[in-house]
């Protein structure tokens, strides 16, 4: 991998983590076009890109986290710690299925690019659907929904199901304001892709060294540009959603995901 390479991908990933359209379809898609395979310099690469991510949600969304954090430390029950408790409620799916099931459900679906073009499709339909649908309005994202939410992210471990377009969508069919769902849906992602990340990193050290192979330029490139486009797409994510343009996403992702199956099978 080159830093042209790692900056063009980099950006990719920044850009796509936030916006409803798979950031790891898209970062597969991406990697075939450079003709690179599913090596350990890959592995290392999309385990710093995706840390980079999370670091941009921090920064961008850091007045709601100090927020969070401050009523924490008050050790009473107030909206803060009913955040929380949402939160942790919609990592219990996402957990089950990347500690548990992430491998199996790998192994029977694959990771081909014929994989990623039929989960963009599912992602349009969620997006145009949840568009066009006009639940009744709820004041507050119940722990019902909250776990019900946990539960489309934790579908999204298939390539090419974007994370934040299935929460957020799943999350406007039930009812919830779409004002508050797209913050939601960011800090809610925030442990499962350290997690996930970790749990990468250490089923490749027991196989043999990853970050040895791969050059520190590149990888710092990569790193740089996926979180200074993840701070720009999580801004205009947050004022997309607010003003329920999805559906455009939604047209994106079928484009993508019909352009993405008839390539797989020439």
């Amino acid at each position: 991998m080159d830093w042209l390479q790692a900056l063009i991908l980099g950006i990719i990933q920044g850009l796509t983590e936030y916006l409803p359209v798979s950031s790891s379809g898209h970062l597969a898609i991406g990697q075939a076009l450079f003709g690179m395979d599913d090596g350990a310099d890959n592995l290392a690469f999309t385990v710093a890109v995706h840390v980079a991510t999370v670091l941009s949600t921090l920064v961008v969304l850091w007045s709601e986290i100090d927020w969070i954090l401050r009523g924490l430390f008050k050790c009473q029950l107030n909206d803060e710690t009913k955040y929380v408790f949402n939160i942790l409620v919609s990592m219990i799916p996402v957990g089950i299925v990347g500690i548990f099931f992430k491998d199996q459900v790998e192994a029977i679906f694959g990771s081909g690019l014929l994989v990623v073009g039929c989960s963009l499709l599912l992602t349009s339909a969620l997006l145009i659907f949840s568009y066009y649908a006009k639940p009744r309005q709820k004041e507050r994202l119940s722990l019902r929904d909250a776990f019900i939410i946990g539960v489309a992210q934790a579908c999204a471990v298939l390539p090419g199901l974007s994370r934040s377009g299935s929460t957020i969508a799943t999350g406007l069919l039930l009812g919830n304001k779409k004002e508050t769902l797209a913050q939601f849906s960011f800090l809610m992602v925030i442990p499962p892709i350290l997690g996930e990340a970790l749990l990468d990193v250490l089923k490749a050290l027991n196989g043999e060294a990853v970050f040895r192979d791969i050059e520190a330029i590149p990888l710092s490139i990569g790193f740089t540009a996926a979180f200074v486009s993840g701070c720009i797409a999580c801004k205009w994510m947050l004022s997309i959603v607010k003003r329920g343009k999805l559906v455009y996403f939604g047209l994106y992702c079928a484009i993508a995901g019909l352009i993405t199956i008839v390539t797989s099978l020439i």
